[in-house]
């Protein structure tokens, strides 16, 4: 795996788990996630460093919603964080 798939794969990850203690309450339900992670990985993670730029906030919500439906239509069997990751550098870097 490329080492920036890998790195965007663990930010994507860590956005899960902050996402996950910021909504607690709600036991993670959130039908806006897209914006709330795009939101947390270009201010508060290292992905604008990992991908060489920042992406436009719209772009990379956009780019997030339609990997959820790549990957729930593919049903790749591997880990989402990897499957968006791939989808992000790919579209971003």
């Amino acid at each position: 795996m490329d080492e920036r798939i890998r790195r965007v794969s663990d930010l994507l990850h860590e956005a899960g788990e902050v996402h996950h203690v910021v909504y607690r309450i709600t036991d993670g339900a959130d039908d806006d996630w897209a914006s709330f992670y795009a939101d947390w990985l270009i201010a508060h993670s290292e992905l604008p460093e990992t991908l060489g730029r920042t992406p436009i906030h719209s772009h990379l919500v956009h780019e997030l919603v339609e990997s959820e439906r790549a990957f729930d239509a593919a049903k790749p069997g591997a880990r989402w964080e990897d499957f968006y990751a791939d989808r992000i550098v790919d579209r971003f870097a």
